[in-house]
């Protein structure tokens, strides 16, 4: 019989699963659920030119912004039974039941989650209407009719997400302040040598930003408390404080949710053979860098764990295990005040930073390639600026030196 495999989350990874199934097993029967009415759609945009498109625009713009962000596929409707606009709200396990919001039951052979992440908020109350996060299509279309020039717009966050809507406001006219409890942006991320020389690049382009500070409140229409003992006030608040996994509706008891879905590394949950998880949501081990399980906000992430995860069905479908290899590479990208900052590998695990071509103190006025090392060993390229192509060049280098395991 055709098994029945059931992925909860209408995302690229949840999509990506779908059409790395149907490849695999054509005859199984998929069902996908999503709690957005929208087919799956690109994310990554919006928070850069999509913000800035839907910045005071109408009904008919926000149609045709969502109809290019569609993901093209060619699963048919007879292919596959869309469940979108109801959210997975619970399992029976022992019944491999999915619950849904409208009270409805999905029965499955295997299930995927692939329900990705809600954004964090502040534990503040106020400024009703006026503040914004930014995950979903109706998230920036939310955020775009308030994009007005001369406003005056708090971003709490100086991660990839407050940065690129930050540069995006900025060039749309209006006055932006950046609150960031780090001592740089993106540190995590880019390390604090690049993380410093990226302050410098948003100052320059008129961005108010502000390390090194919490916000301890919230007062007034818009107006935020900090842990300096200013005040600083707007009107609108973007929340760019990181994410959670949406792991509620997973109400299985033998499963890790401590940070998403421990899974080994064929993206098999621990705890329950029958459950896998993809994209963001999953932490899993990758054999590049060691042992410990992460979880990665990358691009690259969803569609490579998708495929693992319809691989490792396939396989046990056939009476087989799948190979036990996964260590697929890191890349993200990032595109600010005009800048392209475009990275693979990890430069997170760096001890080493070096620039290699050009110089952090003319980020945005030559390009700029920085390398990263952990026991002068390659871990990571960032290109700023840097032509895709050139970057690319470089690529064999950081395959080659990641081969091995890095040294812990």
């Amino acid at each position: 019989m055709a098994p029945r495999v059931v992925i909860v989350g209408a995302s690229l990874a949840g999509l990506r699963t779908a059409e790395a199934l149907h490849a695999a097993l054509p005859d199984a029967a998929l069902t996908l659920i999503g709690d957005e009415p929208h087919a799956p759609y690109n994310r990554p945009p919006l928070s850069k030119d999509v913000a800035e498109q839907l910045a005071d625009a109408d009904a008919d713009a926000h149609a045709a912004a969502l109809d290019k962000l569609t993901f093209r596929h060619r699963l048919a409707g007879d292919r596959i039974d869309w469940r979108l606009g109801v959210a997975a709200v619970g399992l029976h396990t022992d019944q491999r039941e999915v619950l849904l919001s409208d009270g409805g039951r999905v029965g499955y052979d295997w299930l995927v989650a692939a329900s990705g992440l809600r954004p964090r908020q502040l534990p503040f109350a106020g400024a009703e209407g006026r503040r914004h996060v930014l995950r979903r299509f109706d998230d920036a279309v939310a955020l775009g009719a308030q994009l007005k020039t001369g406003a005056r717009m708090l971003v709490v966050g100086a991660g990839f997400i407050g940065c690129e809507i930050a540069a995006t406001a900025a060039h749309l006219g209006l006055t932006v302040t950046v609150i960031e409890p780090q001592s740089a942006p993106m540190l995590a991320a880019l390390g604090p040598e690049v993380a410093q020389a990226m302050a410098q690049f948003h100052r320059a382009r008129g961005i108010d930003l502000r390390c090194g500070l919490n916000v301890t409140g919230i007062s007034g229409d818009v107006g935020l408390s900090l842990s300096d003992g200013t005040t600083v006030e707007g009107d609108l608040l973007v929340e760019a404080v990181g994410s959670i996994p949406n792991v509620d509706w997973l109400t299985d008891p033998a499963l890790d949710l401590s940070n998403g879905v421990l899974t080994d590394a064929t993206m098999t949950a621990v705890g329950n053979p029958r459950i896998l998880a993809v994209g963001d949501l999953a932490r899993f081990p990758n054999r590049l860098f060691g042992p410990a399980p992460r979880r990665v906000e990358h691009w690259c992430v969803p569609g490579q764990t998708a495929r693992r995860a319809a691989e490792t069905i396939a396989a046990r479908e056939a009476g087989r295990e799948p190979a036990s290899d996964f260590a697929p590479m890191p890349s993200f990208w990032s595109d600010q005040h005009g800048l392209r900052l475009q990275s693979f590998g990890a430069p997170a695990l760096a001890d080493e930073v070096r620039v290699t071509e050009g110089a952090l103190d003319r980020i945005g006025q030559a390009p700029c390639l920085v390398e990263y090392l952990r026991a002068g060993r390659l871990t990571g390229l960032l290109g700023l600026g840097l032509p895709p192509a050139q970057l690319a060049r470089h690529r064999p280098r950081l395959d080659a030196a990641l081969s091995e395991t890095l040294p812990a």
